[in-house]
């Protein structure tokens, strides 16, 4: 099936960002933006559970509890990550490296299930990783997950309200190219905070 030509223009800016993001994570080298290229390390697992600052959110083991107020871990299995019922505290809380990734895994494989799956999976599935590597294979995992959502969709798929069936989010409510948007800008933007905090990381007192 041909990619609609709405749909190629926010194909080709996910898979820059995504690409982006993981050579950030993985190294060695990563685009600059420019075309030169800079040396960059690969996550360690002490960085992707780093704390910079007190009562953070994060990726926790299930048998430790929720960190500084959060009332449950989302997920299963061993680790979970920080969550609360809603309304969220005010102000948020700051969160880790491995909160953000393990946030745009489990968005990234739930929309896809919910858009080109089963759409039957929920948070209390999703498995999250406590380690450097899981995260990134995680991550890389749940990126081809979704890009294959959208590969499936058609010109008429773009249009229609609900493709997406995601429950956490307003895709029900939403012609379809918005939410392909709407994950876009999610990507971008918590693959900024994610390659900020490495650069506070690295250059850590």
């Amino acid at each position: 099936m041909a990619t609609p030509a709405r749909l190629i223009p926010l194909l080709q800016q996910y898979d820059f960002a995504v690409q982006r993001l993981v050579d950030r994570l993985s190294g060695p080298v990563l685009d600059s933006g420019n075309g030169v290229g800079v040396p960059v390390g690969a996550l360690t697992d002490e960085e992707y559970r780093w704390e910079p600052v007190p009562g953070c959110w994060s990726i926790r083991r299930r048998a430790d509890g929720p960190g500084p107020r959060a009332t449950l871990l989302i997920g299963a299995g061993e680790w979970g990550r920080d969550s609360a019922g809603s309304p969220h505290p005010v102000p948020p809380p700051f969160t880790t490296l491995a909160w953000r990734m393990g946030h745009l895994s489990e968005m990234l494989t739930l929309r896809a299930d919910h858009t080109d799956g089963s759409r039957s999976r929920s948070r209390d599935d999703h498995r999250f990783a406590g380690d450097a590597l899981g995260a990134v294979a995680d991550l890389v995992a749940a990126a081809a997950a979704w890009r294959a959502a959208l590969l499936a969709a058609d010109d008429a798929a773009l249009d229609t309200v609900g493709h997406s069936g995601y429950p956490y989010g307003s895709d029900p409510e939403d012609p379809f190219l918005e939410t392909v948007w709407w994950v876009n800008q999610e990507v971008l933007h918590h693959g900024a905070e994610i390659a900020l905090l490495r650069d506070l990381y690295r250059d850590r007192p």
